[in-house]
């Protein structure tokens, strides 16, 4: 008695419960991946959004005419100190430490900059944090959508060959369950590789407004040493007078 296929309901809800067991753990892990990658857009925004004020609110104090001891105290009392703040405050730590041991002006400056060069680069790094995740996900994702849908036709496939007449009918679902998983696995990737894209550009962003605050920093604190340097120069003549 020839076998005949019995004809799956093409909704896609019954398409994903009928579909072989591989195929569903790959629909599984690109359904997850997405809604993680969904995560840390959420938290990739905050963040940013967060930064900018912050430094924003610090640049517009820093440029006030506020004395650079006095915010260095104010950033002191900051435990969770980030961007900009924590770039000032790391900077010029460095530099009242070179200053008390009594390194050269050249010295006192050049350790300074290293110093805002780490702790610019620090500070990227925690705010691109997840950034790499969602590039994965991007570039994975469509991957292992196709396996799942290589695998589904694969299986389809094999079982018609144990079907003696064929049908589009028959040929349908499997090949439409198999689909499902590579139009989930650009349904994860997409958003993924534009918010990869987007943020890519404003860290890109952040990153020149702070090297160029550590530019200004340095320069303003290589006028203070000048400064010092010459108040000093002027006491011992006077003394010596």
């Amino acid at each position: 008695m020839p076998t005949t296929a019995t004809p799956t309901s093409l909704n896609i809800s019954d398409l994903i419960l009928h579909a072989s067991p591989v195929v569903q753990i790959v629909m599984l892990i690109l359904f997850l991946a997405s809604i993680y990658g969904w995560f840390l857009i959420a938290k990739l925004e905050m963040a940013f959004r967060k930064s900018n004020q912050q430094d924003n609110s610090f640049e517009k104090i820093f440029w006030s005419g506020a004395d650079l001891k006095t915010l260095y105290k104010n950033a002191q009392t900051h435990p969770h100190r980030q961007g900009i703040e924590s770039v000032f405050y790391e900077g010029f730590t460095e530099f009242l430490k070179l200053k008390k041991r009594q390194a050269s002006r050249e010295d006192t400056i050049s350790g300074t900059e290293r110093m805002l060069r780490v702790s610019l680069s620090r500070e990227q790094n925690v705010l691109e944090h997840g950034a790499s995740t969602l590039a994965s996900i991007g570039s994975v994702s469509p991957y292992v959508g196709l396996f799942g849908t290589v695998w589904g036709i694969m299986n389809a496939f094999i079982g018609l060959a144990q079907v003696e007449q064929v049908t589009l009918a028959t040929v349908a679902p499997g090949i439409a369950e198999a689909l499902i998983a590579t139009a989930i696995g650009l349904f994860a990737a997409i958003p993924a590789v534009l918010a990869y894209n987007r943020y890519s550009a404003k860290s890109e962003a952040v990153y020149q407004q702070r090297a160029l605050f550590a530019e200004e920093m340095t320069a303003l604190l290589q006028r203070e040493s000048l400064d010092g340097t010459a108040s000093q120069s002027t006491s011992s003549l006077r003394e010596d007078a």
